[in-house]
């Protein structure tokens, strides 16, 4: 047997972004390992650190034991604890064990996908001994280690990829969680319809219809007299969503129709990551 075809795309963009990530890092000098990137907190080797722990709990490793120091800031939940352990116990490595951890870890996965031929509503394990199943844990690998790409990319001017196979796997992953976003979040009004028009490497049409219980559902018919109009280019869409600009910061890249308390709260609320 191998991998479902329901799985593969997350396959095919995971390995897609990995291989970009290692070619990105592989020549970097030790300075360049401790340059900050725009994940909060993280520097270019904690990234790297990340999706190496991602990798391995994927592949079922144990997790390291490890007890974090005290002045880590920039994590302030149980779920930032639990994936920062991944992080601190390889922040004093150095470029090339790194770079090796990586590149083996890439090898150990890469055979295991070879290998997989498990259902994908198998239940695996998710972060903090949650479930999920292996679609929503690959599926979610994917997007996780696209946008960590795209991070790294940012902090070595690097641009790219923005239309890769990963990016098309955020894109929709991000626009599941907008109807969330508009009519809980951001509170808008019940019976009405709010309109995003993205342009760039990855475009889309969407209207998120508000019904008349407050419920939001994402639909790609255009709404006629919109509540409220976004239009803004892919990677600044990208950049809101996961938390990496402030809706201040990116006010030049986003044009804004409707009423103004109503699109500040849903740019206020856009961000969807943890």
């Amino acid at each position: 047997m191998s991998l479902h075809p329901t799985l593969q795309p997350y396959a095919d963009a995971w390995t897609h972004s990995i291989e970009a990530i290692s070619e990105l890092v592989q020549p970097l000098v030790e300075a360049d390992w401790n340059r900050r990137t725009p994940c909060p907190g993280w520097s270019v080797r904690d990234i790297v650190s990340h999706v190496i722990g991602l990798d391995c709990e994927m592949y079922g490793d144990p997790r390291p034991i490890h007890s974090l120091p005290r002045d880590l800031f920039h994590v302030t939940t149980d779920l930032q604890r639990y994936i920062e352990v991944q992080v601190d116990v390889r922040r004093h490595h150095t470029a090339p064990e790194m770079t090796s951890e990586l590149e083996y870890t890439i090898i150990r996965r890469n055979r295991q996908l070879r290998n997989e031929s498990r259902d994908p509503g198998t239940k695996v394990r998710g972060p903090l001994g949650t479930e999920l199943t292996l679609e929503e844990s690959m599926r979610s690998h994917a997007f996780n280690v696209w946008v960590h790409e795209q991070d790294l990319r940012t902090a070595l001017g690097r641009p790219g990829n923005l239309d890769s196979p990963g990016a098309h796997v955020a894109r929709d992953v991000l626009l599941a969680e907008l109807p969330a976003v508009v009519a809980e979040k951001a509170d808008a009004p019940r019976s009405s319809a709010i309109v995003f028009d993205v342009h760039g490497p990855v475009e889309f049409l969407r209207t998120i219809r508000v019904d008349i219980q407050g419920r939001g559902t994402l639909e790609t018919a255009p709404a006629l007299g919109p509540a409220a109009a976004f239009t803004l280019d892919w990677e600044t869409y990208v950049r809101l969503a996961c938390g990496r600009v402030t809706p201040e910061a990116a006010a030049d890249r986003v044009k804004a129709e409707g009423e103004p308390e109503l699109t500040a709260a849903i740019l206020r609320n856009f961000k969807v990551t943890k």
